[in-house]
């Protein structure tokens, strides 16, 4: 049984390939293009590649995420708050809640012991504390957003950033850059302050453990460690490419289809 998953963000399209229910045998992530059923063809496509199966040898396709409506080649779509917990619990049975820090949204989710949805909530109305943040900051800062993690670690004074707006810290960091305060510093700096809304957010539906960090963003290690402070507990990463959960639960979803056929 080849089963597969769409997902659809405002920034990323995600595809994965799952057999038998049990295995990922293929994903692939790209930016998303103007049409965002055009981005989740081109992501099946090379998933499939990598997995070695055709289309004609995938058995159900579920669509997930922001564009989730428009996977014209779904079998059916579900909300990404389901397939990010599916996804979360099939990679660690163990795991209770799952942060997903993506590039214009953040959410919490808690589930039970059974992998089901007790609570949630979402933060799609303000930049702070999603990825666009990181990158409005990287960009003035003149690093790569690949390497803010890194350049983080190397901190060795705090340094508190106190505007959480996006106009407003990034203001704030060409100020700070102006004082010859080291880059280093201010980018531990901000992932604090990033982390911080994000842990109130989720602490509104009170954080259960394990918790874990999914999302373009948990592929920055300088987010752990901060939220890890901000929740006051330990953050775990899934044995899985962060960015690809949803698309995960999407194709476990998919295999739950073909099984009741």
């Amino acid at each position: 049984m080849i089963t597969a998953g769409c997902d659809i963000g405002s920034l990323t399209a995600k595809a994965v390939i799952l057999r038998d229910g049990e295995e990922i045998i293929g994903y692939d992530i790209i930016r998303v293009k103007t049409n965002p059923g055009a981005s989740a063809r081109e992501a099946l496509e090379r998933a499939s590649e990598k997995a070695g199966v055709s289309n004609t040898e995938i058995e159900a396709i579920v669509g997930t995420g922001y564009g989730k409506d428009s996977v014209p080649f779904a079998s059916q779509t579900v909300s990404e708050i389901s397939c990010h917990a599916r996804g979360a619990w099939w990679s660690l049975p163990s795991v209770r809640t799952i942060i997903d820090i993506g590039g214009q949204d953040s959410k919490a989710i808690r589930i039970d012991e059974n992998g089901n949805v007790a609570r949630y909530i979402y933060n799609d109305k303000c930049a702070a504390g999603t990825g666009r943040f990181l990158e409005v900051m990287a960009k003035a800062l003149d690093v790569d957003l690949a390497q803010m993690g890194e350049l983080a670690e190397k901190s060795t004074e705090t340094i508190r950033i106190s505007n959480q707006c996006v106009i407003f810290a990034e203001t704030e960091v060409v100020s700070l850059i102006n004082e010859g305060r080291e880059t280093c510093d201010i980018i531990r700096g901000l992932h604090h302050a990033m982390a911080n809304r994000v842990a109130s957010l989720a602490k509104s539906i009170e954080v259960h453990e394990e918790v874990v960090m999914t999302g373009g963003v948990a592929k920055n290690s300088g987010m752990f460690s901060a939220l890890s402070e901000g929740l006051g507990l330990p953050v775990r990463a899934l044995p899985i490419d962060p960015q690809i959960n949803g698309a995960l639960g999407a194709a476990l979803m998919a295999a739950d289809i073909v099984a009741k056929k």
